[in-house]
């Protein structure tokens, strides 16, 4: 593998760049999103239950001690639920759009790499072929050796970009799969804390 990037020549290097680079984001995001989850269906049991029995502030404990963003928008709703369900369902909104603004971040750079890398690649291949056609040109004979030597050159930054795409392109699939996952989580648990909340008063 290593005397193929060797011989992939020059382009080679913004592409590995790229994969590092892909491959630290990618970890991360995985990382991060990973701790992020939490069972939904247990966590609302918990807050219904903290609610009946020890109303707003025990629920809201119960919040405190548990990371994620549903954790975080139920924290928010909530802490102006005296205020009315308008207010709860305000800042349970606001609460939400930055915790899906965390969720996203980085994910531009994924898509960017997944986007650069190929088209790196195709460069690299086009420049590969240049060479190849003015070493033709400099030795006046068209040698198989030369014309192979310059396509092989060509292709392999190609590939190398390829599979820096693909490779990126499964950390970002895996990454938007879950950000979805915590989003409808977020949406269905602020909606079931809302009719908690409306149920208690009535």
């Amino acid at each position: 593998m290593v005397r193929y990037f060797l011989l992939g020549g020059g382009f080679m290097w913004p592409i590995l760049v790229l994969l590092i680079a892909g491959l630290a984001i990618g970890i991360v995001k995985m990382i991060t999103l990973w701790r992020a989850g939490v069972n939904t269906r247990k966590f609302m049991e918990r807050i219904r239950t903290s609610l009946k029995e020890g109303g707003v502030d025990k629920a809201l404990e119960v919040c405190e001690t548990t990371r994620g963003p549903v954790a975080s928008i139920l924290h928010a709703g909530l802490s102006r639920a005296q205020e009315g369900i308008e207010h709860v369902e305000k800042a349970i909104s606001n609460a939400a759009a930055i915790e899906m603004a965390f969720l996203e971040k980085g994910m531009i750079w994924l898509g960017f790499i997944i986007v650069v890398a190929p088209l790196l690649g195709f460069t690299g291949t086009v420049w590969g072929m240049i060479l190849a056609f003015e070493a033709i040109k400099t030795a006046n004979d068209i040698s198989p050796a030369i014309v192979a030597g310059g396509i092989s050159q060509a292709l392999l930054t190609t590939l190398f970009g390829l599979i820096v795409a693909i490779t990126i392109q499964f950390f970002y699939n895996w990454a938007t799969s879950k950000i979805d996952k915590l989003i409808i989580d977020m949406e269905e648990s602020s909606v079931e804390l809302v009719d908690t909340l409306i149920e208690m008063k009535k």
